[in-house]
């Protein structure tokens, strides 16, 4: 098992990440995702999950340190990041598709725990993964969600992008 080493040395907020590396991060986010609505739906471990995926994926290419932090990251956090978004939610979590809720949980792991990852990014990457995997309007509902998150997530990052 080998894991890319560039959290070692995270990315300014200002600094542009190298193009292999934000391929790298877009693929280990969309097996994240995948693998986070296996765990929220079967319950298994983690640690089950991820040596599944490891397995079953093609990894090249993946930030494999990356997939491994939101994998783990997300459910010791699961309270703290609920807690974040539910208030922007029309309905209760428990009825949210569970496609935009691994959206929303990874996504709000990022906005929190990420600040290497600009929030546009972050925003920009949940809206694409439910382009994807989510519903037909899913995307809308995610962009809504992740456009009021953000703002209470980084403050001083949204208010310095809005100068």
């Amino acid at each position: 098992m080998s894991f890319n080493s560039d959290l070692d040395h995270p990315a300014q907020p200002d600094e542009k990440p190298a193009k292999g590396k934000t391929a790298a991060r877009r693929k280990a986010r969309s097996l994240a995702m995948q693998a986070l609505y296996q765990w929220h739906l079967a319950g298994q471990s983690v640690n089950e999950i991820e040596a599944q995926f490891r397995v079953d994926n093609d990894f090249v290419g993946v930030d494999g340190a990356y997939f491994r932090e939101i994998l783990h990251g997300v459910p010791q956090n699961k309270t703290e990041l609920d807690d974040a978004f539910a208030g922007f939610l029309d309905r209760p979590l428990e009825e949210l598709d569970p496609v935009e809720l691994a959206i929303l949980r990874l996504s709000a792991y990022e906005l929190r725990h990420r600040i290497d990852v600009p929030y546009r990014v972050v925003i920009n990457e949940g809206i694409e993964l439910a382009k994807i995997f989510g519903a037909t309007d899913g995307h809308k509902f995610v962009n809504g969600i992740l456009d009021k998150l953000a703002p209470k997530l980084r403050a001083d990052e949204v208010r310095a992008n809005k100068r």
